[in-house]
């Protein structure tokens, strides 16, 4: 029987290099809780598309990142770095010869981390329920590991001070509805979903409060959404986001029943910045440019 890829880079790394074993370490918030990480690491290798843009916006250099199509914007971060296999698979054996002196993961890949640590220290940054609290916390994390806790600080700022204008622009102009279309298909998120931090953390009214949390949302259909008439619908295109070819978003929602709710009839349909929520929700450029798009649509409409 042909050893697994994580069977393989066990038994070419059982151990982490001395040199690991004696470099000095930060305590960091991470999703399992406080945990060691190395400070100043050389060479980094990032799991997670949240954590990519946020030490981006750090302006940490990878050494390794996952096979992916990202959003754009990410593109500079990713440009000429080696991949180590996809987000939900790794290439244990690349990162076993590469021995990286820290591994970030998260998210999708967050199942691999425990067989990752077997490689070097893997950090879990999966950021989950409070996005906005865990991006903040996440990128203090990143500070304090890459000695860059005051440009960390200078984003967080930023970040807050973005989120108070966009509140200021939304309260007292209606209730939301979140959908996600896939291909022909439409799903709506309520506020304790993966998406639901667009109403707390913006003070955005629910349209439909019963939804039910879900992680991939609940199935609705477009009588549904004419029945909720919604003040505003925000749009997540999930074949976009992934480079999957099917039916746009804009295409899907362009029938009678939904451009005759109060949101299609005021022209407040707002197609979000897909890729950057749906792949990198929670890192800090992601964040700042879906509340962006959200507080400059709202400006606009109450011109």
């Amino acid at each position: 029987m042909k050893p697994s890829l994580s069977l393989l880079a066990l038994a070419i790394a059982p151990l982490f290099p001395a040199s690991q074993a004696l470099a000095q370490e930060v305590t960091v918030a991470t999703f399992a809780g406080p945990a060691q990480a190395p400070a100043q690491p050389d060479r980094v290798v990032a799991l997670d598309l949240a954590a990519i843009d946020s030490l981006a916006a750090l302006g940490v250099a990878l050494d390794g990142v996952p096979a992916i199509r990202a959003p754009a914007y990410l593109a500079p971060a990713l440009d000429g770095v080696p991949t180590m296999g996809t987000l939900f698979e790794p290439d244990f054996e690349s990162l076993a010869v590469m021995e990286p002196d820290l591994i970030i993961a998260g998210g999708r890949s967050q199942p691999q981390v425990a067989a990752l640590n077997r490689i070097a220290p893997t950090l879990d940054m999966t950021i989950g329920g409070d996005v906005v609290g865990q991006s903040r916390e996440r990128l203090r994390a990143y500070g304090q590991i890459f000695g860059l806790q005051d440009r960390a600080e200078t984003l967080i700022a930023q970040s807050d001070a973005q989120l108070a204008e966009a509140r200021a622009s939304i309260e007292g102009r209606g209730a939301a509805l979140i959908v996600l279309t896939n291909g022909g298909t439409v799903s709506a998120y309520g506020g304790d979903s993966r998406f639901g931090w667009l109403h707390s953390a913006l003070g955005l009214p629910e349209a439909a409060p019963g939804i039910t949390a879900e992680n991939h949302g609940e199935s609705v259909s477009f009588e549904f959404i004419a029945e909720t008439d919604p003040d505003w619908l925000l749009v997540i295109d999930r074949a976009a986001a992934i480079g999957q070819e099917g039916e746009a978003a804009s295409v899907t929602l362009d029938n009678p029943l939904v451009q005759g709710t109060r949101a299609g009839l005021s022209g407040q349909i707002i197609y979000l910045d897909s890729a950057a929520l749906y792949l990198a929700g929670g890192g800090v450029q992601a964040t700042a440019r879906v509340v962006g798009q959200i507080a400059e649509a709202f400006t606009a409409a109450g011109r």
